[in-house]
């Protein structure tokens, strides 16, 4: 018997392919003097409690200081953040990063008068103090956007009290990170061969991907029944996290935590509403590229361990990190010499962490930062790897250029549209990678993970989005959100969507359990509709010329200068409208008719 895979520890790894964490601090020591020297922070931001309508001066000079208070906070925010998931297991790095955020909670805490005061000034009188101190236009849009929260401010001591509840708000995402990434073990899975492998949240994907049929089921129920046996601890973490949201949303009056998660990125519930339907509307081509797949694979009935796997033999080339570099920054071409360059950089000056360790975060994800971005992989040699490390280069350009174009009241974009670069840069790697081949099996093997791409980005995450919208209905209607009604709502809605011809395995009933998205309020709605902006914008990018690339690098550099919406139509594309949405679910109907053609 083959030996299992073994991950490595953090200290086995060569540095060249961990992030240049040193950009920030140069030791945990020099993190914890600058960690010392924001002691007094809380303190300084109370001093200004009941001045901020005094004069204009006043409001200025306050909305200053706030804005230098975020710079200086940022890099031991990131640092103790990006240590902690270097290995969640790691005690010193746990502690840190819990430090961290109770400071930022006194801090939130402390400066709760922000809003009530901000509200409370007149209109003719704000008028009046951009008169008076001319500077202050730089914070018009802020302001503005602050004072559209009237009705959902509270008063000074109630504002102090919900900032205060700030670190109890984050128990249920820290327990749901700290059980799944750090304290769950999962059985190794045994191929067809009798290789062992090596089962993480980590490597399981890949392990979908297998074309080893045997290794996929082992993998499947090896994972599953570990969530299984954590079903109830999960749930608890998971109501207790919808509950928080529901009471935060209830006291500051909005009609549903949808509203409240909306409200704050000027993005109206009907575009959430309008996704799902059109969503609905369009269930039959995934229904039909189900279909493809069961007849693709040969197999009399397709289980839910079969559909990430590819449909055309030869899929599973292994791509190595270099040339995934290589062929990312080859497709990145069409953006621009500038663009490129700093992508470039991005390798050359370690903001990524590239491989697995013991301990270490699951997943991807890009930090932004003024210092410079850092990116969390976990690359496993393989195209899924490749098309991550694209996407979440998208991130980090999309946080470099609205840091180095906007001031820090302005450099952070909302999550609305924080998914349409990354897809965006995933789509251009694509039309880059089918480009460049005539092979037909090539071609196959390509349009295939094109077609997983609209399944996972479109379809799933929608899907997920509409169990956020049912789970957090009942939970406003006082129902209890126990194992078994959480796998029943799941359960159902994976039927739904995925059509009577696939079998719908019991154990992915269970599949809400490690979906860590869920522990922030209705975000996953919005990579279905970042991809489908980023189709229509990948479309006009290659096609636009100059005119429209710039349009995009524009949108790019803008961060939350206006309403995301407003950012959006300046690239070119409408999000207000279903028609993105629809664009992209015909594209995906139109890509299954063609691999019907190619594997016929």
């Amino acid at each position: 018997m083959t030996e299992v895979k073994k991950i490595r520890k953090r200290e086995e790894l060569d540095p060249s392919v961990c992030w240049s964490i040193s950009d920030l601090f140069p030791s945990d020591q020099a993190w914890e003097e600058a960690f010392q020297a924001l002691g007094r922070l809380p303190e300084e931001a109370a001093a200004w409690r009941g001045r901020l309508g005094e004069s204009a001066q006043s409001l200025y000079d306050y909305l200053t200081f706030s804005e230098a208070l975020d710079v200086r906070i940022e890099p031991v925010y990131v640092y103790a953040f990006l240590r902690h998931d270097e290995d969640t297991a790691q005690a010193d790095h746990q502690a840190m990063y819990g430090r961290c955020m109770d400071l930022l909670v006194r801090l939130n805490s402390a400066a709760a008068f922000e809003g009530p005061e901000l509200t409370a000034i007149p209109d003719e009188t704000l008028d009046g103090f951009y008169a008076q101190v001319p500077a202050l236009e730089k914070y018009r849009r802020y302001l503005t956007k602050a004072r559209l929260e009237r009705a959902h401010i509270l008063s000074h001591s109630e504002e102090e009290l919900l900032a205060a509840a700030g670190g109890v708000g984050q128990g249920p995402g820290n327990i749901f990170q700290a059980l799944t990434d750090a304290d769950m073990k999962f059985p190794s899975a045994r191929d067809s061969q009798g290789t062992e492998r090596a089962v993480t949240n980590g490597t399981y994907i890949s392990l979908m991907e297998s074309g080893d049929r045997t290794l996929r089921k082992n993998a499947f129920t090896s994972l599953y029944g570990v969530y299984g046996g954590f079903r109830n601890t999960l749930a608890a973490s998971l109501n207790a996290e919808v509950r928080k949201n529901v009471f935060f949303a209830k006291a500051r009056k909005y009609s549903s935590v949808l509203e409240a998660a909306l409200h704050a990125s000027e993005v109206p519930a009907e575009v959430y509403h309008s996704l799902i339907d059109a969503v609905h509307k369009n269930l039959r081509p995934l229904h039909r590229y189900m279909d493809l797949r069961k007849k693709a694979l040969g197999v009399d009935e397709l289980h839910m361990y079969d559909i990430y796997t590819p449909i055309v033999p030869g899929g599973d080339e292994v791509i190595s990190f270099q040339r995934a570099k290589e062929e990312v920054l080859a497709s990145l071409r069409p953006l621009g010499d500038a663009y490129c360059q700093t992508a470039a950089q991005s390798f050359e000056q370690r903001w990524m962490d590239i491989y697995e360790n013991e301990g270490k975060r699951s997943g991807a994800y890009s930090c932004g930062c003024r210092t410079h971005p850092f990116l969390l992989l976990n690359h496993t040699d393989d195209l899924n790897s490749e098309f991550t490390l694209a996407h979440e280069l998208g991130h980090a350009m999309h946080s470099y250029l609205s840091t180095k174009r906007q001031p820090p009241v302005y450099s952070d974009y909302v999550l609305f549209v924080a998914e349409v670069a990354s897809t965006c840069n995933e789509a251009l790697l694509m039309q880059y990678l089918l480009g460049k081949t005539e092979d037909r099996k090539k071609r196959a093997v390509l349009i295939n993970y094109f077609l997983e791409q609209f399944r996972t980005t479109l379809y799933r995450q929608t899907m997920f989005a509409e169990f956020e919208l049912e789970t957090h209905r009942l939970a406003e209607a006082g129902e209890s959100l126990t194992a078994a009604r959480l796998c029943e709502i799941y359960y159902g809605l994976n039927q739904l969507y995925y059509g009577e011809n696939v079998v719908h395995d019991e154990e992915i009933a269970l599949e809400w359990a490690r979906i860590p998205h869920f522990y922030r309020r209705f975000y996953v709605y919005q990579y279905a509709t970042g991809f489908s902006a980023a189709m229509a914008l990948s479309k006009r990018i290659l096609e636009g010329g100059p005119a429209a690339v710039e349009d995009y690098l524009q949108f790019l550099s803008g961060g939350c200068s206006t309403d995301p919406l407003s950012l959006l139509r300046t690239a070119g594309v409408d999000l207000g409208t279903p028609k993105p949405v629809e664009d992209a679910l015909a594209l995906f109907e139109q890509l299954t008719g063609e691999m019907e053609e190619l594997l016929s």
